[in-house]
């Protein structure tokens, strides 16, 4: 068609000069990748692989948020167990686990941080000591956690199984390529195992953890659960950054 057939483009119809829908697949990517680029993780930046993995964990702050209020659950528990009975001051051990969180989530406010980040791990902290109170059963402090690694696990495994890994839309999102890495066989490959290893992670801590709590070995599992939190989440998220960052080398300017 020529220039003088084509239409003007006062001319053209509504439907030519809508923009396409969005698919599926970009709009997980999308926010996959945002959720990523808050976290610290963005391949397209200058940061140092101990930077990236410090800046995710929330730093110093975000290592005690995610660590005292277990902690404190812990050792309340443990110290006021009868050896007998076995059983424990349940409400003063969640007491301080969810004061512990809610200093946390007052310094947020009081510092103008955002309200999700300052009320998300109060809530959690919370809704999982109410179903810990209304059973009257201290493991059930866990279960939320347990859900969670079932469900991450799930996803990262069916992801990778049908070929869209989720570590691949975040970052085909931050790297402003969309879903063209799965034309590339060694992404696919590097993203497939990413997602197998994170889902392994997931479900390592299940494997472990599921059998103390029907044991009731509560105090077993508040360790193990802190044991398997930061102490794995590091060095996996160290070894994803790597490997991303070696799949879009930086171009000289």
């Amino acid at each position: 068609m020529s220039d003088e057939e084509r239409p003007a483009a006062s001319d053209r119809r509504p439907s030519d000069l809508t923009p396409p829908e969005p698919s599926a697949s970009g709009v997980l990517g999308a926010a996959l990748g945002e959720a990523a680029r808050k976290a610290g993780f963005d391949p397209s930046t200058e940061a140092s692989t101990g930077g990236v993995v410090w800046r995710a964990m929330g730093g110093f702050r975000g290592v005690l948020e995610a660590v005292l209020p277990g902690l404190v659950f812990i050792v309340v528990f443990t110290l006021t167990t009868d050896p007998d009975t076995r059983e424990a001051d349940l409400w003063l051990s969640l007491g301080l686990s969810v004061g512990v969180a809610a200093v946390f989530t007052l310094i947020r406010l009081v510092q103008r941080g955002p309200a999700g980040a300052a009320f998300g791990g109060l809530i959690a902290t919370a809704v999982a000591a109410g179903l810990a109170l209304w059973t009257g059963r201290g493991q059930d402090n866990f279960i939320p956690g347990l859900i969670t690694n079932a469900a991450y696990g799930t996803a990262f495994l069916i992801s990778a199984l049908v070929g869209w890994s989720l570590i691949g839309l975040a970052a085909g999102f931050l790297m402003n390529e969309g879903v063209a890495w799965r034309r590339d066989r060694r992404k696919r490959r590097v993203y497939f195992w990413l997602a197998i290893a994170w889902a392994g992670l997931f479900f390592a801590r299940l494997a472990v953890q599921l059998p103390l709590y029907f044991a009731n070995e509560v105090a077993a599992l508040g360790t193990l659960k802190l044991v398997m939190g930061l102490p794995l989440f590091a060095p996996l998220a160290a070894v994803t950054w790597l490997a991303v960052r070696t799949l879009y080398p930086r171009r000289p300017e």
